[in-house]
């Protein structure tokens, strides 16, 4: 096994521009692994934390189960109720997305679940925000318009009758 070299605290600016820059060349792994070096030598860096998340959610289509579950356990490090409340949306919402693009058997019903909760974490962000932020809002509207323009999405059947419809 190698074990992996600390950054110095005096790199961590440098490293997150990095980080943020793998994420835009469809690079989340490499965005990760700097995350997870940030992390170590601060720990509670926000900035670390969100780009970890994200670059997480961007590996759901390849990586899913593996990566929802850290970036779940991830959102207890975000230090204020917004943030675990925004960031707990995306996730839902990316894992959605995931579940349409992947397909398969239970796909509609996960994806549909998931965006309603998506819904629900975004209000309770909007009502947190700080003045000036419309970004729960505007990650509202697009889970919306999702669901609006994806009609065949509905919950899963509680009743028996309805399964065999």
């Amino acid at each position: 096994m190698f074990e992996p070299k600390r950054i110095s605290r005096e790199g961590v600016a440098a490293a997150l521009q990095k980080a943020l820059r793998y994420r835009t060349l469809n690079e989340p792994l490499e965005a990760e692994s700097i995350c997870l070096d940030v992390l170590e030598v601060d720990p509670g860096n926000p900035e670390a934390l969100t780009t970890l998340l994200l670059a997480l959610t961007d590996q759901f289509t390849y990586r899913l189960h593996e990566t929802y579950d850290r970036a779940r356990e991830l959102l207890a490090r975000f230090p204020d109720p917004y943030g675990q409340a925004y960031y707990r949306g995306i996730l839902l919402e990316r894992r959605a997305k995931a579940a349409m693009r992947m397909g398969g058997p239970g796909s509609g019903y996960i994806a549909y679940e998931c965006f309603h909760e998506a819904l629900e974490c975004f209000e309770k962000a909007a009502e947190l925000r700080p003045p000036g932020n419309d970004d729960p809002i505007l990650r509202w509207n697009t889970c919306a318009r999702y669901l609006n323009r994806h009609r065949d999405l509905s919950p899963r059947p509680t009743e028996p009758q309805q399964l065999l419809e």
